[in-house]
């Protein structure tokens, strides 16, 4: 039976897979909207060196299903965190991963913390540590979706003034007093075991608390994940982790004060620091011309960082 033919059975859900080497050691886990879909493309698509070699040297692949994308979110940090498989460490820069941190207070919540910033915060200031997540964006969407079943607080407690999340349901009142303490570290508990994996617990619990809860989690609407799980999946294929990648573009005013602008992303997310604008000199009148003038001053800069152009296909 060919790859193909054994890929197409697994199934076309959310979950997390693995990839091991002939002695059954860990490669590499990603996570997936579809397995079979991702799976079938390591062996379709051309892929970046890295990431070829790592295919190349498997000789098993396993997965496990989930029941929404957020929880194959979940399952693969906690998988990475207790594995650390050698093709998930990225070549380490000023991004790296990213955690979820829950202080300790009476009015926690989560906060997102890069590896290097770990450091700086003690042990005896936080309840718990979540990750490592590869991707920014992908962890705060899949926030806002917790924060939807389990609100929590962002504002100042008790300041006598009702927040904006407040309004809209996703804080539970800490600004007006609406909620004790104890009642408030009980949606924290059931954010620590989303988090965790432990879904069974969760669910056991809700239905003491709050059963009304456990329909939401059960109907969770994780589509604004899909879009950026697909983003994490191209940026696999294309390659190294840490290519920078300028976009240029001209504007102007019926030919008149035409304007440059140079976009850069890193790791496949904007880098708005790095965002410089032209103004044209000479080619008003004229986009490509006006194009041509940017990147060649663009490049006069040779103190700042340079794109890759190695071929990704």
């Amino acid at each position: 039976m060919t790859i193909n033919h054994r890929i197409k059975k697994i199934p076309d859900k959310p979950g997390v897979y693995f990839f091991l080497d002939k002695k059954g050691k860990i490669l590499y886990i990603g996570r997936a909207t579809s397995l079979r879909k991702r799976i079938l493309s390591y062996f379709q698509r051309l892929l970046d060196l890295r990431i070829k070699e790592m295919v190349d040297r498997a000789k098993k692949i396993k997965f496990r299903t989930t029941e929404t994308i957020l929880e194959s979110i979940i399952l693969e940090a906690n998988l990475i965190k207790k594995h650390w498989p050698k093709y998930n460490v990225k070549e380490r820069d000023n991004r790296s991963f990213i955690y979820v941190v829950i202080p300790k207070a009476d009015y926690p919540y989560p906060i997102l913390v890069r590896e290097r910033e770990l450091g700086k915060i003690l042990p005896a200031k936080t309840i718990r540590i979540f990750g490592p997540y590869q991707s920014l964006n992908l962890i705060k969407n899949a926030l806002r979706i917790i924060r939807r079943i389990f609100p929590y607080s962002t504002c100042r407690p008790n300041s006598g003034k009702p927040c904006f999340n407040y309004q809209i349901g996703l804080c539970p009142g800490a600004c007006i007093g609406k909620i004790s303490p104890k009642e408030y570290q009980k949606n924290i508990r059931n954010i620590i075991l989303l988090l965790e994996g432990k879904r069974k617990n969760l669910l056991k619990k809700l239905e003491k608390e709050n059963p009304d809860k456990i329909k939401n989690l059960e109907h969770i609407q994780d589509v604004s994940l899909i879009d950026n799980s697909e983003i994490e999946n191209w940026k696999l294929k294309i390659g190294n982790f840490n290519r920078r990648i300028e976009g240029y573009d001209v504007s102007h005013l019926s030919g008149k004060e035409t304007v440059g602008a140079m976009v850069v992303f890193k790791n496949g997310e904007p880098d708005k620091s790095q965002y410089r604008l032209f103004k044209i000199r000479n080619a008003k009148n004229n986009d490509l011309e006006a194009l041509k003038e940017m990147v060649l001053r663009r490049f006069n800069h040779r103190e700042w960082d340079f794109p890759e152009f190695g071929d990704t296909m």
